[in-house]
């Protein structure tokens, strides 16, 4: 019943945030938080790092289809949980004020929907069941929409429409391969959902196939990818700076979550005849994301960019089919969450400062505001991949993973560190350096609340930078597991 509670709590919380009087809402929102925090924290507990599904929960839901309510994690499912759980009160406390500001829905709508979506992004961590999966997955979107299009800048509106138009096209095809999975275990004999079921089914290649590309599609909307990423800047320059924490540094996990779960677990031929193509597709995301970043002058903007870049290494760590790549993959999800969060909520602290969102009419920030401006610097840092911060050893383990599928495919991956430098350190000399903005006042340093708020992402960048073997412990036997079901050694090669 572990997970179970784990998604019952925030689900809850939403429910009882989005009725208290408004003067409560948010202290009773950041208790639900809170709790649920907790509670992750004890089913991390109760995990052992030896590997395989763990805390299961199997209840028949629609016996006549081999539906179930089937709940469990394995590594990669329980830092995906752990990383959810850490991101949402740190998102509540920073959008304390913002939810209220005018034009915004008021704060009791943002901390209920963004509850709500903890609740359905754990649900999706956590299912065994693909039709289970489908329908969470599916259900992520709702608060999400809300989230968008209730709270931010003019035009999120549009933004909130384009980014679940996209999301709608991917789940219905999603949908297809979803059906596709059921009637290949009917036509076997056990019509079932079940991952532990349908994983132990024989399916044919060219069914692999198109299954493959069902689902593949909709998960490289959802990460996203080149070309289906065109909803990712639009969505971050015009939400709020928490929401874009919610949908790039845990949402959009789901994307390379389901990679690793449906495409490798259950559909490991179609994953390596698949390969060519999505390396090629990875390295367009990882190259063409810099340069266009390069070039934004809207920080919110560039910061989203910067992900579609950051994915690009996650999927190619995913496909080189190593265990350096896939190892760093998975990392990478967890670092990127957490150096992506520290950009966005230091990057809205200072738009709420300065007023505008534009680089080029910011500049002279480090001298008012060197506290701001360290925070800043970090996460730009970070981005970049500085050895010492966590995201380091991640991209080094990806990079090293891409050396060995190819010469070739390491040397463009490299070319991104140098790109990513480039956006990172050019975004601060611009927006902290240089002389005072004429005519305005000095901008005002973080405040211990805030200071308070991004500390512990700081921590962690530090800290795993330095020792991320806590991680790896975790990390590396789903990827041993998961090299294995597509015919791979744990030195990369086949077995």
């Amino acid at each position: 019943m572990t997970l179970t509670v784990l998604i019952l709590l925030p689900l809850v919380g939403a429910l009882v945030t989005a009725f208290v009087p408004a003067a409560v809402a948010r202290l009773v929102g950041l208790g639900f938080a809170a709790a649920t925090l907790v509670a992750g924290i004890v089913a991390a507990t109760q995990y052992e790092t030896g590997g395989g599904m763990q805390l299961e929960e199997t209840h028949t839901w629609i016996e006549s289809l081999g539906v179930h309510y089937a709940l469990g994690v394995d590594g990669l499912g329980l830092l995906m949980v752990l990383l959810t759980v850490v991101l949402v009160p740190i998102v509540l406390l920073a959008g304390w004020h913002e939810s209220e500001a005018p034009g915004n829905n008021g704060a009791r709508s943002f901390f209920a929907w963004t509850l709500a979506l903890e609740a359905m992004s754990l649900a999706v961590f956590t299912a065994t069941d693909v039709l289970l999966f489908y329908v969470v997955f599916e259900a992520t979107l709702i608060p999400a929409y809300f989230l968008i299009g209730g709270f931010g800048r003019a035009g999120r509106g549009r933004a909130a429409t384009k980014f679940l138009i996209y999301q709608l096209a991917g789940g219905l095809i999603m949908l297809a391969s979803v059906i596709g999975l059921y009637v290949v275990s009917a036509d076997a004999g056990n019509p079932s959902f079940l991952i532990s079921d349908l994983a132990a089914i024989d399916i044919d290649e060219t069914t692999q196939r198109w299954l493959f590309v069902g689902f593949f599609i909709a998960f490289a909307i959802k990460a996203p990818m080149f070309p289906v990423h065109t909803w990712l800047a639009d969505t971050t320059e015009k939400a709020t700076t928490g929401t874009s924490v919610l949908l790039v540094c845990i949402l959009d996990k789901i994307g390379t979550f389901g990679m690793l779960r449906f495409c490798l677990g259950l559909l490991p031929d179609a994953s390596q005849w698949a390969t060519p193509v999505v390396v090629v597709l990875a390295l367009i995301s990882i190259i063409y994301g810099a340069l266009v970043a390069i070039g934004q002058d809207d920080v919110l903007r560039l910061i989203g960019l910067t992900s579609l870049s950051h994915f690009g290494f996650i999927v190619l760590g995913i496909f080189v089919f190593s265990s350096n790549g896939s190892s760093g993959a998975i990392l990478y999800m967890v670092n990127h969450g957490i150096a992506t969060a520290l950009m966005f909520l230091v990057a809205g602290f200072l738009i709420h400062r300065t007023g505008t969102a534009s680089i080029r009419e910011m500049g002279g920030v480090e001298k008012a505001a060197p506290v701001l401006a360290g925070f800043f610097l970090v996460g730009g840092l970070a981005a970049a991949g500085l050895p010492g911060l966590s995201p380091f050893v991640s991209e080094m383990l990806v990079i090293i993973g891409a050396f060995d599928h190819h010469w070739l495919v390491g040397s463009v991956a490299v070319l991104a560190i140098v790109l990513a430098a480039f956006y990172a350190l050019w975004m601060y000399q611009r927006t902290m350096t240089g002389p005072d903005r004429v005519g305005m006042a000095p901008v005002a340093d973080l405040d211990r609340r805030e200071v308070g708020i991004l500390a512990p992402l700081l921590l962690a960048l530090v800290l795993f930078g330095f020792y991320p073997m806590p991680l790896l412990d975790v990390i590396n036997p789903f990827v041993h597991e998961s090299l294995a079901s597509v015919g791979i050694g744990q030195e990369g090669g086949p077995q």
